[in-house]
């Protein structure tokens, strides 16, 4: 894959070769950011796990002491009382059964995280081949299903991010923008480790955590040493 000058540039401040400590890791990925708008950093974990089978999956959610630096628009699915208690706690969107032809057949997906509380899974379920390939089906393992909708909204605002296997059980997520502080970013990435060290499926036989990479959107990959994991 060619590369542009910028990048190139970038690249050189990495030893392709070397793992590094994660405070160097993410100075590295901070200093290699050339792009002339706030890149999102973001880490890229490979796994041992094999998400063909039910026990090995990973899914789950934690909320990062920094935030992600994203303005997040929530959708909630809801009705009754939860409706205004939705609104209250800053939703951007609430509804029902209404929305679901706007979603279907207007292609509306103006949110980045969708809201349920359990009596809507119905009704959303409907969604399921929309919602499902874009990661947005709620979910109760990453907390949104739930009848607690002021929680969810509050968690989700305040840099609440979900991880999960891919096909290819690599996991992706942002841990905050290159504008961050190196501390920041670090922090960041640390409770996400933690979450998904937790995480561990007990069925898992040999090495969990396979690499972890660390990168900005238009950065080259810096290596983390997973020696401590």
């Amino acid at each position: 894959m060619k590369h542009g000058k910028k990048y190139n540039e970038s690249a050189k401040l990495i030893d392709r070769a070397t793992f590094y400590e994660i405070e160097d890791a993410v100075a590295l990925a901070k200093k290699s950011a050339a792009a002339k708008f706030d890149e999102t950093v973001e880490v890229h974990i490979r796994t041992g796990c094999d998400g063909r089978h039910a026990d090995q999956q990973i899914r789950g959610a934690v909320v990062l002491p920094n935030g992600t630096g994203k303005t997040v628009k929530v959708l909630v699915f809801a009705k009754g009382d939860k409706v205004a208690e939705a609104e209250a706690a800053g939703a951007d969107y609430v509804g029902g059964d209404e929305l679901i032809p706007k979603i279907q057949n207007d292609g509306w997906l103006d949110f980045d995280v969708v809201v349920a509380t359990p009596d809507m899974m119905g009704i959303v379920g409907r969604l399921g081949k929309v919602l499902g390939p874009k990661g947005l089906m709620p979910n109760p393992k990453s907390g949104t299903v739930t009848m607690d909708v002021t929680k969810a909204i509050n968690d989700i605002k305040a840099g609440k991010v979900e991880y999960r296997l891919d096909k290819t059980n690599i996991i992706h997520c942002p841990i905050g923008k290159v504008s961050f502080t190196e501390e920041q970013l670090t922090q960041n990435l640390n409770t996400l480790l933690e979450a998904i060290v937790k995480a561990k499926p007990s069925t898992l036989k040999g090495q969990y955590l396979r690499s972890i990479t660390l990168a900005s959107t238009m950065g080259p990959g810096v290596k983390v040493s997973v020696a401590k994991f």
